[in-house]
């Protein structure tokens, strides 16, 4: 069995990354060169962007800390963290064309925030906004000083302007990274759950769609047929007893179809044998309708929250339907186990491999569901096969389940296949 992946909390890179080669202008020369220049107005315009950056941050302040006694102090103070932001915006936009500096525009501010007192308390606290009002505070002293060794400098530090102006223009990088950068890890967050409330709101609404389409054309198709031929039968009851009780046949057949269909719909959505019996038995469940012989290995000691439960169960489900229908392979294998508080699965099938994510496929979408719930899905798939598909999930305990029902089947020893 592989190692298990790295856990999702691991360390991510961040918004602000620190300066690679493509964020990194050119040593300084002697010749000035385009950089340098742009360099130079940065630095000359410092003086008055700052000046109004300034005069906006402290009125804003001085009006709003004034007028808190009043009913409209707040809100006041609210939208002038608001405008501060639209000030950061700027700022990252000229350093970015005039300094190179790459830095990531923060989320925005939610727009549903239960009502007008949680949005202005969430405006309140905006670390963005305060961030770029400390900013706006220690940019004027620096703005004077850019300005006038600058300005000096092009006409008594000529021949030694590039390497002061660099490390002017540095100081301004520093800032703009250190207080106009997201806020890293909660920013990361913020865009993770934002993306990842999308996939399952696209997710629900395909599953829902999907349940409305097979109740349509399975099993309601098959009772309106019913109804119509007990209809008919009724008719000929009395005229044509025979026909009426092969009409009744007919009707039995449909009858059992349909309840066919039903039950795979029900097990679709959430089949009995996972809530009852755990993923063990629904895996081997699963296992024993693939079309080619599949070898499950469940390895839990107790069962996880219902929802990571369903959507392992789905995973492999839909991993070993597409075994069936595409892989081409002679033998399968499932495991399932616990490590350091995540749950991963493995699939492995001896077919002719080349699966990918790319394209649309149903492996795109089971890696979207997976991503939602803070999951990871890996393909190993060279060409010719075989191909091993690993899943992670977060480990979640079940809350407010019976012991006898915790249990997630017997121990199985984890093989060492692969």
């Amino acid at each position: 069995m592989t190692e298990p992946l790295p856990p999702a909390g691991a360390p991510v890179t961040a918004h602000a990354a620190p300066a690679g080669p493509g964020d990194r202008p050119p040593p300084a020369r002697f010749a000035f060169d385009a950089h340098t220049w742009k360099e130079i107005v940065h630095l000359l315009t410092n003086l008055p962007v700052s000046l109004v950056g300034f005069t906006y941050t402290v009125t804003m302040l001085f009006t709003g800390a004034g007028l808190t006694v009043t009913v409209i102090g707040l809100p006041l103070l609210a939208a002038g963290l608001m405008g501060a932001r639209l000030l950061g915006r700027l700022e990252r936009a000229r350093a970015r064309r005039l300094l190179g500096v790459r830095v990531e525009e923060p989320s925005r501010l939610p727009r549903r925030a239960g009502g007008f007192w949680p949005r202005l308390w969430m405006a309140l606290k905006d670390p963005v906004g305060w961030r770029t009002v400390l900013y706006e505070l220690i940019r004027l002293p620096w703005g004077v000083l850019t300005f006038t060794v600058t300005l000096t400098g092009l006409f008594v530090l000529w021949p030694v302007l590039p390497f002061v102006v660099r490390a002017l223009a540095d100081g301004d990088r520093a800032m703009v990274r250190g207080l106009l950068s997201p806020s890293d890890e909660l920013e990361r967050r913020i865009a993770e759950l934002e993306s990842d409330r999308g996939v399952v709101v696209d997710t629900a609404a395909a599953d829902l769609r999907r349940i409305e389409r097979d109740l349509h054309d399975g099993a309601q198709a098959r009772l309106v047929n019913l109804a119509m031929g007990l209809g008919l039968a009724k008719e000929k009851l009395l005229e044509d007893p025979d026909a009426a009780a092969s009409m009744v046949d007919e009707a039995h057949g449909e009858v059992k179809l349909a309840l066919q269909e039903l039950r795979d719909l029900a097990r679709g959505i959430h089949p009995a044998v996972l809530t009852d019996r755990g993923l063990d038995a629904a895996l081997s469940s699963v296992a024993s309708r693939c079309t080619v012989p599949v070898q499950v290995t469940v390895d839990l000691d107790e069962r996880p929250a219902a929802a990571i439960e369903g959507i392992a169960y789905f995973t492999v489900s839909e991993l070993l339907q597409n075994v069936s229908k595409h892989s081409g392979a002679r033998s399968a294998a499932v495991d399932a186990w616990r490590s350091e508080g995540r749950l991963f699965l493995q699939v492995w099938d001896d077919g002719r491999g080349g699966a990918r994510l790319e394209g649309g496929s149903g492996m795109r979408g089971l890696a979207d569901r997976l991503g939602a719930v803070d999951g990871l899905f890996v393909v190993d798939s060279p060409e010719g096969g075989p191909t091993t598909v690993t899943a992670e999930l977060p480990w979640r305990d079940r809350a407010g389940v019976p012991d006898g029902q915790a249990r997630g089947g017997g121990r199985a020893p984890a093989r060492g296949r692969r």
